[in-house]
């Protein structure tokens, strides 16, 4: 009776385990922010926020709330750690931490 349970137990665990390795398998991973293409100045919605690679660069006469202070890096919406990172505003692409637009929001 035992041994019976035993195999019972142990079909019951190689099956789950096999379960286990391919749903792992297929289920997709969210890319490294690496693996992102960088967003370029010229992207309808980067257009559109008034996004730069380089805050330094931003148009002080169409953006007058832009201070020197602000960057990507320290926007609220950036989720990187290097030089490049996704942001919130922007799926799927990887913005300049010495960036800007106009939707900055300071982090608390």
């Amino acid at each position: 009776m035992f041994k019976h349970r035993h195999d019972h137990d142990r079909r019951r665990f190689i099956t789950t385990l096999t379960a286990a390795a391919l749903i792992g398998a297929v289920v997709p991973r969210k890319p490294a922010a690496a693996d992102l293409p960088h967003l370029a100045e010229t992207d309808p919605t980067a257009a559109a926020l008034g996004y730069h690679e380089d805050a330094a660069k931003t148009d002080a006469t169409k953006f007058p709330a832009h201070t020197a202070s602000q960057q990507c890096a320290n926007c609220n919406f950036f989720q990187g750690g290097g030089e490049y990172g996704p942001c919130q505003l922007f799926p799927g692409k990887a913005v300049n931490a010495k960036g800007w637009c106009s939707a900055y929001a300071a982090k608390a």
